[in-house]
């Protein structure tokens, strides 16, 4: 009986106040997941991460816990986010962005947030491994700030992760307001025109092979990233090997995705998230959505006075990685203007080419700063 009671109050004894905010945050974290469904795949398991590790005494958080042994087997040499990769390959249809090429343009546009904010984060104070984890938000791909600040910026890897995720859940609230102001009533409602181009099995087979060599080739440190996404496109658009299409897409992704947030939650211990340069990372991260938004709302609107009116500068807004909820934002917001006015598909394909435009970015980050293996 002592014995327990000297448990107990080991326990109490080595509760700390930061973990017992880091434990209100897991309950933050569950709220969000459960009451509003803000990415509950993924905000789910990192609040019972971060609670797990955060409990007094707990011994998944030791040497040999489940959440190091999970850390250290798929987020320390990056397999969890690459294995996503393959996931969201088999899960995307890059037939919008086939379809009308010239997206490629608003998904490139789309990324000036990561290199803005990795600029401010320098003049912040950060180390250029530190802001280029930082700018890597503005992806708004969670499987890429994971993979880069993994690399580049561990330490940073719980407030990264947070920040990044949190964002995506929250595209259909801070993007309207962004578009509303940068753009008129009038340039929301211009309609275009969507004409369905016939694509070839052939086509669709070779554009997930001559993407992986092109960018290989162009960006060699995109190859992990563009090589796992394009594996699983190509998959996908085989159509030989369904089972591992759909074992791809669901199961694999799925227990992954549960994996990988226990890990990333286990990194969120109190005396090293509870910061000021975690809050600095959570502001950062919103700007650098922002700017990605703006980037591609101001090019949307140069394609338009290109086009003589007749591109809605909505578009590139979907430029972002946030595959698909920044291009229904898109249609939305176009059919509050016109509610006869489609631009789904013109967005989806400007959303296609966000995803391809990230993961090139991270790549481009990592050479940068010569974090090659």
């Amino acid at each position: 009986m002592s014995e327990l009671i000297a448990s107990i109050f080991a326990g109490i004894g080595a509760l700390s106040w930061q973990s017992l905010v880091m434990i209100g945050i897991a309950a933050l974290l569950f709220y969000l997941a459960i009451v509003h469904q803000y990415e509950p795949l993924l905000l789910l398991p990192i609040g019972a991460g971060a609670l797990l590790a955060n409990l007094p005494l707990s011994p998944l958080a030791g040497e040999d816990g489940l959440l190091t042994i999970l850390y250290n087997a798929g987020v320390g040499n990056e397999l969890f986010p690459l294995l996503i990769f393959i996931g969201i390959g088999a899960l995307t249809d890059f037939s919008p962005l086939l379809s009308n090429p010239r997206m490629v343009l608003t998904g490139a546009a789309g990324q000036f947030g990561i290199f803005g904010t990795l600029l401010l984060a320098l003049t912040l104070g950060f180390s250029r491994e530190e802001a280029a984890s930082i700018g890597i938000i503005g992806a708004i791909d969670g499987p890429t700030s994971i993979y880069v600040s993994s690399l580049l910026a561990p330490h940073l890897l719980g407030p990264i992760t947070v920040a990044a995720y949190s964002y995506m859940s929250l595209v259909p609230v801070i993007m309207p307001p962004i578009i509303r102001t940068l753009t008129t009533p009038a340039e929301r409602q211009i309609r275009m025109a969507y004409v369905t181009r016939p694509l070839s099995r052939r086509i669709r087979i070779l554009f997930p092979i001559v993407t992986t060599v092109i960018v290989g080739i162009l960006v060699p440190f995109a190859i992990p990233l563009i090589g796992m996404l394009m594996l699983g496109n190509l998959m996908r658009e085989s159509g030989v090997v369904q089972r591992l299409t759909n074992t791809s897409a669901q199961e694999l992704a799925n227990i992954v995705t549960l994996f990988l947030g226990l890990a990333i939650g286990s990194t969120m211990e109190g005396t090293r998230f509870l910061q000021p340069a975690t809050l600095a990372i959570l502001a950062l991260g919103i700007l650098a959505f922002a700017l990605d938004t703006a980037a591609g709302l101001l090019f949307g609107k140069f394609l338009n006075l290109l086009s003589r009116g007749r591109f809605n500068p909505m578009i590139g807004a979907a430029g972002i990685s946030a595959f698909p909820m920044a291009a229904r934002v898109v249609q939305k917001l176009a059919n509050e203007e016109d509610f006869e006015n489609f631009l789904l598909m013109h967005a989806m394909g400007a959303n296609a080419a966000g995803q391809i435009a990230s993961v090139v970015a991270g790549g481009v980050l990592l050479a940068l700063m010569g974090a090659g293996r």
